[in-house]
């Protein structure tokens, strides 16, 4: 279940050949570029989706983004993410990519989709809100405090 291209940009299954790629973008946690790799694969198997490699049609790297479960207190839900080379931003790749993550998210009939965003990463919480996510609490994730952005796709 991929995302359909965009006007720039194209998605695709990342591989174990994509590790130079997605060891240059700032991912945090501890599972490191090759663990990162190896936990998408194992989503694609398990979920039939993931996070997909996301590149201009050109070819050009740009990042990754798509679907992944995520725990939250106790429950699961379906989170969009997006990573996106740090001399990228701010030109509109991550609110492109995340809003055609979410439509996928709609025609597969996901019901309710989120987004799990560090209080200080101001830029993510403008591209969970164009996409029309919305701030539903703080919680505590992945070793500090984190927003839940979340939207129902049922409507």
């Amino acid at each position: 279940m991929l995302p359909r291209s965009t006007t720039r940009l194209r998605f695709r299954e990342m591989t174990e050949a994509d590790l130079p790629l997605i060891a240059t973008l700032d991912l945090g946690g501890s599972r490191g570029p090759e663990g990162w790799i190896a936990w998408n694969r194992r989503n694609y198997d398990e979920h039939g989706f993931g996070l997909w490699v996301l590149e201009t049609h050109a070819g050009e790297f740009v990042g990754d983004c798509g679907l992944t479960l995520q725990e939250v207190e106790g429950e699961w839900y379906v989170e969009a993410g997006w990573h996106v080379r740090s001399d990228l931003r701010g030109q509109g790749y991550a609110t492109e990519a995340a809003g055609a993550v979410r439509q996928t998210a709609s025609m597969a009939g996901i019901e309710h989709l989120i987004a799990i965003i560090r209080p200080d990463n101001v830029p993510s919480q403008r591209v969970a809100t164009k996409i029309g996510l919305a701030l539903e609490r703080e919680v505590h994730k992945f070793g500090g405090p984190a927003l839940v952005f979340g939207a129902d796709l049922r409507r």
